[in-house]
């Protein structure tokens, strides 16, 4: 079958950086459902992985975790799905990735794709809904206000694939109030279209844009870039027992200005199910399907922005570039082989 992989981690900018190769089909396992890739979608950290992380001597490293496909077949112990399913999904950390024309998935991290959706416009959503998801509703627990302040939410990077769903998610399934950042007019128009409430720049100090809305102090903070470049703001500008998650690697997290505050801090992966296997698991397939019927009701839209072609080294190279800098809007996606 295709692929798209690597040997040597390193810079994108490299010939050898992604490479089209042939590997062996892979036989399903208990649970997993082996896939007929349809359309992968990139992220960030699809480039984080590329740059640091080794395959085996001699192994090929597979990217690509969001994808929207087909049920080829199914391993022993499969109970969820059928060969001939139109599922998506976002995978696991510790698999090859979905950058290939057949691939291996446990089915308790899978649902069936929003209908309404082709190919493409469904690869754009799992991973960035997951996240978004998890955050929200597991970690920040948004649907329980903090007592006493007015309910909002502030979103940093509103624009990027996670921001521009987490908007979504929080004007379809709740009443809190929705503040996110964007620095460009495009972005700001962006993350407008989604249902922001309001909008600010994370160019100029956070705490005095926050200020002059003149609506109160957040007390949900969802940090998804540049967490360390903003932490100062973000002390100042939470309500006091607010709760802050962020997604982002700070290469250093001083928290202790928080404490005074009492706000709590939550951290949100959302490979941390598949890759340990949790007993709530199958969450991921609960709530991909809750998204799903959102897309389908109309309540959620695709944040695809962009398809860059076929699933090939050379637009996987295009695609890697313009997420490492920085300044993509929504999802980038790549369909077919």
């Amino acid at each position: 079958m295709k692929a798209v992989a690597y040997q040597v981690p390193g810079t994108i900018d490299r010939e050898d950086a992604l490479v089209d190769i042939e590997l062996e089909t892979p036989k399903p396992g208990a649970r997993d459902l082996l896939v007929e890739v349809k359309a992968v979608s990139v992220n960030p950290v699809d480039t984080k992985i590329r740059r640091a992380v080794a395959p085996s001597e001699g192994d090929w490293k597979v990217l690509g975790w969001d994808a929207s496909g087909i049920v080829k077949a199914v391993g022993e112990g499969v109970t969820m799905f059928k060969p001939g399913d139109e599922i998506w999904y976002a995978g696991s950390l510790v698999r090859q990735g979905t950058n290939s024309e057949l691939h291996l998935v446990d089915e308790r991290i899978v649902s069936l794709k929003p209908a309404s959706l082709s190919w493409a416009e469904a690869a754009a959503l799992p991973l960035t809904s997951i996240t978004a998801w998890e955050m929200l509703f597991d970690r920040l627990n948004v649907m329980r206000p903090v007592p006493g302040v007015p309910n909002l939410a502030l979103i940093i990077g509103g624009a990027g694939g996670v921001g521009s769903i987490a908007i979504q998610l929080l004007r379809a399934l709740t009443d809190v109030t929705v503040i996110a950042t964007a620095s460009r007019p495009e972005t700001q128009a962006w993350v407008k279209e989604l249902g922001a409430h309001h909008v600010i720049d994370h160019s100029r100090p956070l705490a005095a844009e926050v200020e002059a809305l003149g609506v109160g102090a957040p007390g949900f903070v969802f940090s998804t870039t540049e967490t360390g470049s903003h932490l100062d703001q973000l002390v100042q500008l939470i309500a006091p027992q607010g709760r802050f998650g962020l997604i982002d690697d700070p290469e250093t997290l001083g928290i202790k200005d928080f404490k005074r505050k009492s706000v709590s801090i939550h951290w949100e992966w959302m490979f941390t199910r598949p890759v340990f296997g949790t007993q709530d698991i199958a969450e991921q397939n609960r709530l991909l399907g809750e998204v799903a019927r959102l897309v389908d009701e109309g309540k959620i839209r695709t944040t695809l922005v962009e398809t860059m072609g076929t699933i090939n080294a050379a637009n996987l190279k295009k695609a890697h570039t313009l997420i490492e800098s920085g300044k993509s809007r929504g999802k980038v996606v790549l369909e077919g082989f």
